[in-house]
């Protein structure tokens, strides 16, 4: 029988603030994964690392927090969710420490990839402690509500304060946003949020976790790199050949095994697998959207980057209320219509966005669109995660949390692959360098948006203006093509979610 505190059902004042301290290394992940590409200029600068570090410098994190969640949800399990948040908040904060004083790239590189086996420890734990913590279903959604509100408000938290402590700090600062998040968890946790386990599994199997290591790596790793440097490299096909056969072997081991790590019956439930569908399609097509937004609103609209992280504020306000108005609407409308119906809104918002882009409509339009996402995110997310926890007997919750976020992580690399792909392709598709730009330069010019501004800053009169311009017209009209792909995305999750969620029931 899994092993919890006495908690009751319906959640008191405890509940909550335990609830506000499991939000805290929520919040942490969100920000580490927008910051540090406002540092990339700087480090560059100071480190001077091949183009070949910065990229992993970028990708190890999320390679390897990737490939262990599955382990470590397993692993909260067997020794406490609230110990296992314990090491990693522990872990996470001292590595980012050392991160923020790193003397080389390589040093640097190492630290990323320790961070993301802390990182790994964090999120099953909190979002299996929240289903151990709140058994009230309506308070459970209110509760993945605001959990999936932390998202939302460290993606705008970090370019802010990345962009803050970048104009009056040295680059490592941003590392020590961590430290800072992590002291008053390390203290609160074992004061108010219990302890829970699973103990009827079987002992960790180390075969297993090593074949699930190995498929996560090498998919996500086919997929990064094959977005970001080309489809050229033989190492892109050995990893992606790698990660399909151990993922097919490690399916088999679980259900074969009398206590698997994973329980593969959980794909049984339409309910989970169709939560977790949603959840994928929407982090994809997300991930994706941002992927072009910093860049339209700095490179195209002329933003400073401080204003353009204000400028989400909007959308992320939008996310959070609906995630948190759509546990009332859950009271008259079936789970399923009410996730078929955020997506559908996903559907419009990126529509807008395409037309946008074609046309080289409004900024406002732009912003409406965005907005238009907030809402259909923040709807879709807290049900599709309750289906998903909610689902599952409470046994089960870490390993059910540890699949849900193996599902955000990998929408934020198809995200990546496929409509950053995209996105990339139309630039160079379509970006006329004038004639009087040298070879070398024309070559930077003609790989993205942001190679294309630099090399006009380097001429004068026409020939600048007229790179300039069709540069923005060029990326304008990548976002709308990659925004267009999002569409059929989000529409593919309408027809999941109506098909899948449709058995679950109207809340009470």
């Amino acid at each position: 029988m899994p092993v919890t505190n006495s908690i009751p059902l319906n959640a008191g004042k405890m509940q909550w603030l335990a609830l506000a301290v499991l939000m805290l290394p929520v919040l942490l992940i969100s920000v580490d994964n927008t910051v540090l590409s406002f540092a990339l200029p700087e480090i560059s600068r100071v480190m001077r690392p091949t183009g070949t570090q910065l990229l992993w410098m970028v990708d190890l994190y999320p390679l390897v927090l990737a490939a262990l969640l599955v382990p470590m949800g397993s692993l909260g399990d067997k020794i406490g969710r609230r110990r296992l948040l314990l090491i990693g908040c522990t872990g996470f904060g001292v590595v980012s420490a050392l991160a923020g004083f790193a003397p080389s790239a390589s040093w640097l590189i190492a630290a990323r990839g320790t961070l993301g086996f802390f990182g790994a420890m964090l999120m099953p734990s909190t979002l299996a402690l929240i289903r151990n913590i709140f058994l009230n279903p309506n308070q459970r959604r209110v509760a993945l509500a605001i959990w999936a509100s932390g998202f939302s408000a460290g993606a705008v938290i970090g370019p802010i304060m990345g962009g803050f402590l970048l104009e009056h700090f040295w680059w490592g600062s941003i590392f020590l946003i961590a430290t800072l998040i992590l002291a008053p968890a390390l203290i609160c946790l074992p004061m108010l949020v219990p302890e829970s386990y699973n103990r009827t599994g079987g002992r960790i199997d180390v075969p297993s976790i090593l074949l699930i290591m190995t498929a996560m790596f090498g998919i996500i790793y086919a997929l990064k790199i094959g977005a970001t440097e080309g489809l050229g490299h033989l190492s892109i096909y050995v990893a992606l050949v790698a990660g399909l056969v151990t993922g097919v072997l490690f399916v088999r081991r679980q259900n074969r095994l009398e206590h698997p790590m994973l329980d593969m019956t959980l794909f049984h439930s339409r309910v989970f697998t169709g939560g977790l569908l949603s959840n994928l399609i929407t982090m994809t097509s997300f991930t994706g959207f941002m992927i072009f937004y910093s860049q339209y609103v700095q490179l195209v609209v002329g933003l400073s980057p401080i204003t353009a992280g204000l400028s989400m504020l909007p959308a992320v306000i939008c996310t959070i209320i609906s995630g948190l108005l759509v546990v009332r609407v859950a009271k008259f409308v079936r789970p399923g219509l009410a996730v078929a119906l955020a997506l559908a809104l996903n559907v419009l918002g990126y529509a807008l966005i395409s037309f946008g882009g074609f046309t080289g409509a409004s900024f406002a339009l732009f912003m409406a669109g965005f907005m238009m996402l907030g809402v259909g995110n923040g709807a879709a997310q807290t049900l599709a995660n309750d289906a998903i926890i909610g689902g599952v007997d409470i046994s089960k919750a870490g390993a059910a949390s540890a699949v849900s976020e193996t599902a955000y992580e990998l929408g934020s690399v198809l995200g990546a692959a496929l409509l950053g792909t995209v996105l990339t392709a139309v630039f160079r598709a379509q970006i006329v360098v004038p004639p009087g730009v040298s070879g070398e330069d024309a070559n930077v010019a003609g790989e993205t948006l942001g190679g294309a501004l630099d090399v006009a800053t380097r001429y004068s009169g026409d020939t600048a203006t007229a790179l300039v311009d069709s540069a923005q017209q060029a990326f304008s009209s990548g976002v709308g093509f990659s925004s267009a792909v999002a569409v059929l995305l989000c529409a593919t999750g309408v027809v999941t979610a109506l098909t899948l969620l449709k058995s679950l029931p109207k809340a009470s």
